[in-house]
């Protein structure tokens, strides 16, 4: 069984086995850009694994109500990771566009010098 936080407090357990799948809820949040990033990636691990199970299941030729619904859960449950990752990678691009908003406003600080005088080195010449 794998369990992964998410930013928007929502926990997916990953554990399909007879068609039956579980989803919990509990509140997890994380700020840091590796943290977001290594849980794209497990997400996305995941959704590969659902796919291939969703894969092995459409060739294995049964088309009883069992599988059928094992089919639906598992589709399910790759929509609701997609919408997760959906949710870290805008999540991921906001920080981003933070960090970058912040190199820029250290950047437009004006240098002090003979053309840009500060406050602290303004010369008043009265006429």
């Amino acid at each position: 069984m794998t369990t992964i936080p998410a930013t928007t407090s929502t926990v997916i357990s990953s554990s399909i086995s007879g068609g039956k799948s579980s989803t919990s809820s509990t509140g997890g949040s994380s700020s840091s850009n590796s943290d977001i990033a290594s849980q794209i990636s497990n997400i996305m691990q995941q959704i590969s694994k659902l796919s291939q199970q969703l894969k092995d299941l459409a060739t294995s030729g049964s088309a009883d109500a069992d599988s059928q619904k094992q089919r639906e859960l598992l589709q399910a449950e790759i929509k609701q990771l997609q919408a997760q990752l959906a949710q870290l990678e805008y999540k991921q691009a906001e920080e981003a566009q933070k960090k970058n908003d912040e190199k820029q406003a250290q950047s437009a600080v004006k240098p002090e010098g003979v053309n840009t005088p500060s406050d602290n080195n303004q010369i008043d010449i009265y006429i």
